[in-house]
Formats: C-alpha cells, structure tokens, sequence
C-alpha cells in the first residue's frame, strides 16, 4: 500500500499510474478499500495497524514521465538492470530477491513476443527460452502481432507467492528477457541457486530488499502530506 500511497500528484500532466508501463496494473481499487479502513480506524495514522517503519509521508504531485524514467524494461540486460538498481542504492542481491515478486501475477504478451518469434529480427526464438516452454507461451501467445493476451508469470505458480519463480528461472523458463538475463551474471545465478533451494531464506530476504526499497525517497517532517485517500491529495 505504502508504495502506491507515495505516487506524487500533478492534475495538469498525465501521472505516473498513467504511465504506459503501469497500464496494465490492477487492484488499486483493493488498496483504497485498505486505505478507507485504516483511515476510519485511526485517522490521519499511516502504521496503526502493521510493522513498518514510520514517519514516511505521500507526495504531492504524480508524473507520467518519473515512471518512464525510473521502470525498468522487462527487454533490459544485466548490466541495465545491475545499474538501474544502484540508482536507488539496491544491490545486485537485491535485484534478484526482488525479480521474484515475479512469482505472482501475469505478463502481456507484447512484453516477450520478440522472444518467440523474432528475437534477433530473423524470425526466431531467443536462445536463452527453453524449447518446451517456448512452445507453451506460443499457444498462449499466438503471433508477432498479439498484443492481449496474458500468461502467468511464473508457471504453474502465478497465484502463489513462492520460491518457484527461481526454480522456473534455472530451467531457462523466465517470462521476460530480464529474468533470463539473471543468470547471465555469476553472482546473481549465484543467488538465484540459492533462493530456488530455501523458500525460508527467500521470504527471509524478501522482507528486507522490501524494507530497503521501502527507503527510497522517503518524505518526512513537513514535507508531503498523509493523504486521507491513496489516489488523491487531500483538498
């Protein structure tokens, strides 16, 4: 909730849930609902009811542009992901603790078509897909010009939040080119060997990449506002 809380608002510019990349989002009307309660339990609070940190207050203003400028694409090598993660003062632990949150929800197909059917702009598969589950996303994802349909992230287990997104990755069957990418690099294969070992250790250590995500750009003091609803400033 914290992290849709924080989305800064600017009425005359398109905002960040706007975003092309934050289009396909879903649920936000689940996270108002939480916001309403809490509100009417404990006005004004933004940590009666859970552990986290305190102090952290929501901005004001919302740009599209922020989140263009701040997502990583799901196209994006190793190297743009390990730099785009130093950004925000996240190591390369963090990242792959954090790509598991991949284990819940749905990709687009328009995000991993050109894995399929054109990745080098020949009309082939990406060498790093497995062939098995290349041929699955096929059936879901019929053709280069598909973009509706959707397939679970992680297989078998999109519903669950669990390790098997890390299990899937070892098997070369990463949705997006930069889950693959993880295992182009020592010590993130490292880790997601792992992480797929030790459910404990991932949940363990998802809470803290979470914590020091948590972290960045925080507004305290005067700054910002604790807003009464998550989607709107407050008037």
């Amino acid at each position: 909730m914290h992290q849709y809380c924080w989305i800064r608002q600017q009425l005359r510019e398109k905002t960040e849930k706007t975003a092309a990349p934050n289009l396909p989002l879903e649920g936000f009307d689940v996270i108002e609902e939480i916001k309403t309660q809490l509100e009417e339990t404990c006005p004004g609070s933004k940590t009666s009811l859970w552990k986290v940190l305190t102090g952290r207050r929501d901005g004001k203003i919302s740009i599209a542009s922020e989140a263009l400028a701040n997502l990583i694409s799901p196209f994006s090598n190793f190297n743009t992901l390990k730099k785009g993660f130093e950004k925000k003062s996240l190591t390369v632990h963090d990242l792959v603790v954090l790509s598991g949150a991949h284990t819940i929800g749905v990709g687009h197909c328009n995000l991993f078509r050109k894995r399929l059917y054109n990745f080098t702009g020949n009309g082939d598969a990406g060498p790093s897909l497995d062939a098995e589950y290349a041929a699955f996303l096929k059936t879901k994802c019929l053709n280069l010009s598909d973009n509706t349909s959707i397939v679970g992230m992680d297989r078998d287990s999109s519903l669950s939040f669990d390790n098997h997104y890390f299990k899937q990755l070892k098997l070369n069957q990463g949705l997006f080119q930069s889950d693959a990418a993880l295992l182009t690099d020592n010590e993130a294969a490292n880790i997601v060997e792992e992480l797929g070992a030790n459910s404990d250790k991932y949940f363990s250590e998802f809470a803290q990449s979470m914590k020091r995500m948590g972290a960045i750009g925080v507004l305290t003091g005067s700054s910002g506002e604790i807003r009464k609803k998550c989607n709107v400033v407050n008037s």
